[in-house]
């Protein structure tokens, strides 16, 4: 399937606009997701389950594969990623208010260097209506593969009031999230980044950790796991920084990486970050990073240059426990999820 998406769909797709082909394939989503017969068929075919479930976050994965923040940002048909081979998913990224995002065209494609730039600046429907439409899902108890649900920050929020921002939207979505991520790292909301900074982001997570223990504790409820998702384009002293609150303020793991503003590769002329084959080495080496500074103790999620198996391969063996993908998605198809969890099955030390 993988061969003919690429030799056959993929030129005729790529002659379209990315974000109206985007909206395509949420809806091939939603139908897979609205007829449960077919979702579960689909999901016997397609979602490669380990020897033993994969634990973490007090969790379990069927496999190592999610799907990444920015392809269901309103929680549409999240239902289906099973169906499609994921043993995640990631809703979002959800802010405490609606907002159209940034103005069109906004997702641009490099098909010679495997590469998207987005400078969509997280357009959604907001939490409270992304929060009507979960309550008509099933429990969690129910679920396949864990629900993640990414949180950021409304763009007409100042930086000073970011915190009640994001905790609003946790209380708003917490009963119906297995874990959040915390999403300071896009480069497509001004100043977003500098809540990465030592001037913000104790406040914030403290903020967010204080909310959670309060609702475990009313509840009678173990808290939710929280990690935290950074930008590629951070130094490693400032890597450092992060790392030191994560373990003082005891988060339960990080994403590494969101999209880049650099470019490694010229001719990117268009603002936004930029995901896909060029920002494989960036976010092998800060994966690589994070495990020898924390010896393995702080969970990772690896994300980013995912196009291929060798490169998911290579994030597991610097020390991502998952790995996530999209750009991927379309450059290799629906089903790149099961091709993905399939490889690692195998060992990637001849890899590294």
């Amino acid at each position: 399937m993988d061969v003919f998406y690429e030799k056959v769909l993929r030129p005729i797709l790529f002659k379209q606009d990315p974000e109206t082909m985007h909206e395509l394939a949420l809806k091939v989503w939603q139908v897979s997701a609205a007829i449960p017969p077919l979702r579960a068929a689909m999901e016997m075919v397609n979602l490669v389950r380990t020897q033993k479930p994969i634990k973490l976050f007090g969790l379990q994965f069927p496999n190592q594969i999610g799907l990444a923040a920015g392809f269901d940002k309103d929680a549409r048909c999240w239902r289906a990623a099973p169906a499609f081979g994921f043993g995640h998913v990631e809703i979002g990224t959800i802010t405490r208010h609606k907002q159209a995002g940034n103005p069109k065209p906004r997702i641009f494609r490099y098909p010679s260097e495997e590469a998207v730039v987005n400078s969509c600046g997280f357009p959604n429907e907001g939490a409270e209506a992304i929060a009507k439409r979960l309550e008509k899902c099933p429990p969690k108890s129910k679920r396949i593969a864990p629900l993640g649900i990414n949180i950021g920050k409304s763009k007409i929020t100042p930086l000073d009031e970011a915190a009640s921002d994001y905790v609003f939207s946790f209380n708003t979505l917490a009963d119906y999230a297995d874990f959040f991520t915390i999403n300071v790292s896009s480069p497509n909301t001004p100043e977003l980044r500098r809540l990465q900074g030592a001037d913000y982001l104790p406040e914030l997570l403290g903020e967010i950790r204080k909310a959670n223990l309060d609702r475990a504790k009313k509840l009678g409820e173990p808290k939710i796991p929280i990690i935290l998702k950074i930008a590629p384009d951070l130094t490693f002293r400032e890597i450092d920084a992060i790392l030191s609150i994560l373990f003082e303020l005891e988060f339960d793991g990080i994403c590494a990486t969101n999209t880049t503003i650099s470019r490694p590769i010229d001719g990117m002329e268009q603002n936004g970050g930029l995901s896909g084959a060029p920002l494989a080495k960036m976010s092998l080496d800060i994966v690589k990073y994070i495990s020898k500074a924390t010896n393995g103790k702080l969970p990772i999620i690896g994300v980013g240059g995912v196009v291929n198996t060798e490169q998911a391969g290579r994030l597991a063996n610097a020390g991502a426990s998952l790995i996530q993908v999209y750009t991927g998605l379309v450059y290799r198809g629906p089903f790149f999820a099961r091709t993905l969890a399939n490889a690692l099955k195998w060992r990637y030390s001849d890899w590294v």
